[in-house]
């Protein structure tokens, strides 16, 4: 069974930059699709980020393309997200999740708070 568990976050002004971790607290997902989605409150899930199952495709959010870079360390079994220029609507609680295809995210871990002041 795979459950994920995400680390990193924390408060940060605006510009600055935090590295989020997920990493599995059971079986490898290395051969997963890894997603990085965020929640406000009272909003829907966003999603964010995902990287394939090999670490050669990633794609991107509009709101942080340019700004976010997912990675995956196979040895360390860890999917990062580099947050770098952060802006306050960055702020969120910060999931990970799993798909075998790209679809239909599952074994969410209970996620990282970023918030990002002005």
């Amino acid at each position: 069974q795979v459950q994920l568990v995400e680390s990193g976050g924390g408060l940060v002004q605006a510009g600055g930059a935090l590295n989020l971790s997920c990493t599995s607290s059971g079986r490898d997902i290395s051969n997963y699709v890894i997603g990085w989605f965020r929640r406000t409150p009272g909003k829907e899930r966003e999603f964010v980020a995902t990287i394939n199952a090999s670490g050669g495709v990633s794609h991107y959010a509009n709101s942080v393309r340019g700004r976010f870079t997912i990675s995956r360390d196979f040895y360390k079994k860890t999917v990062y997200l580099q947050m770098n220029s952060l802006k306050p609507e960055d702020t969120a609680v910060y999931y990970c999740g799993k798909s075998l295809a790209g679809r239909d995210f599952d074994s969410w871990g209970q996620g990282t708070q970023v918030t990002v002041s002005p």
